[in-house]
């Protein structure tokens, strides 16, 4: 399918067909990168959207455990009896 670029303002704009939206899955807001004489539009993703799927990888290897070290002014109270 064939778009056409037009002018809105001090911008260009493009009609995107519905039928390719709707293939695309792409809804809201959207990410433009220019790259090697094409322009990719893509979905933004969020700052912490991969984190899920990192914290489930990190469990699944029992990687997940703190790194730090009880404090060493911890009484028993602190050690047994605590609760965030």
């Amino acid at each position: 399918m064939k778009s056409k670029i037009i002018s809105i303002g001090n911008s260009q704009g493009i009609r995107i067909p519905k039928p390719i939206l709707e293939r695309s899955g792409l809804s809201g807001e959207v990410e433009l990168v220019a790259r090697d004489g094409m322009l990719l539009v893509r979905p933004v993703s969020g700052p912490r959207a991969a984190w899920a799927e990192a914290f489930r990888t990190m469990a699944a290897k029992g990687d997940d455990k703190p790194v730090d070290a009880p404090p060493a002014s911890s009484s028993r109270w602190d050690r047994e009896e605590w609760a965030w």
